[in-house]
């Protein structure tokens, strides 16, 4: 793997790259038996081809499901725990959870997910030696991210109040989230430290790591905010401490050569080029955060409710159990399906990725594709329309006008991912890959960088 090799790319990359120049600027190129193989017997070489593909990306989408299910399990198990402490406690940590620190998740976990699309592609192009360096430069970007979401951590409480959350939750919530303040620099370490190991295929390492963080988070829960009586403080100081242990344990991973020519160490050229990065970070955010942020609205609309301790209290468990099913299943196979598309088309491999893409469309979870095709522009505007033009409209009108409380809230957020889901497969189908790949390295056999940094100028354009 060191020396840009990857164990999941298709067997085809020297037949295409044997193929005549012309046909790769152009995206034609004559059939070969493949070709007229798929001709011939079309569904049962499609269905074997589906078969390898899903193979593919089960053998990453597995870890990845453990890794993002472990580390989502953090606050849910914390949950528990506060709904032992009491009705208020609860509230209070669901609000807050979901809120305040599901602001700053959106934002960072959008913004670390542009290092998906560059850092995929250039693992797929055999230059490995840019991952540590778009690593770098996504740590300095979301670091300073952070010391600006921070204040709504530090002022949570009057903005809670104007979003209309009672007095007692909102002052409850503010305070517990004055000690999670460093969750969200956890989170700026976190997010590219994810995708840097994502894009080598590290998906057990992450898992491991994941694994023993939520064990220990048990434990530690447990022991703080009940035995030792501690409660939302004792919540705090553990669910910041397991963040921070995952990233600690991450940076030795990588600090100890697990990763070899893709790190080597700290350097200067990570600071170069830092607009062009944000542009790319800031499109990335607006796509994912758009999604995270819509999750918000069931605790926040539920607030307006009768009874909105009970509310919030719901609403905030029903999206934890939401959440499982996303981040277990929706993350952990949109992170493999990533890893496919983007190492696909920058090893100069079209047809794989359309067909990893399918693959996907098929299992029906479809962030992943979009960013490892880079599309994090487009769905950001397919979102905003789906979510926000009809989701959260349908959301207040069952809720409110037709009395359908906190099931009418969930029909409106259901009806939003169900459009979005159709218009990104209609985007998949429409999609010409040829493009795309050309898009992605137009020389990715050469000895150097300028296939990629073309790219990636193109990309933060």
């Amino acid at each position: 793997m060191e020396d840009g090799e990857h164990p999941l790319l298709s067997s085809t990359r020297d037949e295409y790259h044997n193929q005549p120049h012309d046909s790769q600027i152009h995206g034609i190129a004559s059939y070969d038996e493949q070709d007229r193989v798929a001709l011939s017997k079309p569904i049962p070489y499609f269905l074997r081809e589906f078969y390898v593909e899903s193979k593919k990306l089960w053998y990453l989408a597995a870890p990845a499901i453990l890794a993002s299910g472990c580390q989502y399990s953090l606050g849910a198990i914390t949950q528990v725990f506060a709904g032992q402490l009491g009705t208020a406690e609860l509230a209070a940590f669901s609000v807050e959870n979901s809120i305040v620190a599901g602001f700053g998740y959106g934002i960072m976990l959008g913004m670390g997910s542009a290092l998906e699309t560059l850092c995929g592609i250039a693992f797929g192009a055999g230059k490995i030696e840019m991952l540590g360096i778009y690593m770098q430069r996504s740590w300095v970007i979301l670091n300073s991210t952070a010391l600006i979401v921070m204040f709504v951590y530090v002022f949570a409480t009057p903005l809670l109040k104007i979003m209309g959350e009672t007095e007692a939750i909102s002052k409850e919530a503010g305070t517990f989230a004055l000690w999670m303040i460093p969750q969200v620099f956890a989170y700026a370490m976190n997010y590219p430290l994810t995708k840097f190991l994502q894009a080598q295929s590290k998906f057990m390492v992450m898992a491991v790591i994941s694994a023993v963080a939520l064990v220990l988070h048990a434990i530690f829960s447990w022991l703080l905010m009940l035995k030792l009586g501690w409660g939302l403080v004792g919540a705090a100081v553990v669910l910041n401490s397991s963040w921070w242990f995952i990233v600690l344990a991450e940076l030795v991973y990588i600090f100890r050569g697990g990763c070899g020519q893709a790190w080597n160490g700290f350097s200067w050229t990570a600071f170069q080029n830092l607009w062009g990065f944000l542009k790319l970070s800031v499109a990335s955010a607006f796509m994912i955060a758009l999604g995270v942020w819509y999750i918000m609205v069931l605790v926040l609309f539920a607030g307006y409710l009768k009874n909105a301790e009970v509310s919030v209290d719901a609403s905030g468990i029903c999206a934890n159990l939401m959440g499982w099913t996303v981040n277990m299943v929706g993350y952990g196979l949109s992170a493999a399906v990533s890893v496919r598309v983007s190492n696909e088309l920058g090893a100069s491999h079209p047809k794989a990725a359309r067909f990893s893409a399918l693959v996907l469309a098929v299992t029906s979870i479809l962030i992943g594709v979009a960013i490892g095709a880079g599309w994090q522009a487009y769905v950001a505007y397919v979102n905003l329309g789906c979510y926000y033009l009809v989701g959260i409209p349908l959301c207040l009108l069952m809720a409110f006008k037709f009395n359908m409380g906190l099931q009418g809230i969930w029909w409106g957020v259901m009806a939003g991912l169900l459009l979005e889901i159709c218009i990104i497969i209609w985007m998949i189908c429409r999609t010409n890959w040829n493009n795309e790949m050309l898009s992605s390295s137009s020389s990715s056999n050469n000895n150097n960088n300028k296939g990629l940094r073309h790219y990636e100028k193109g990309m933060m354009q």
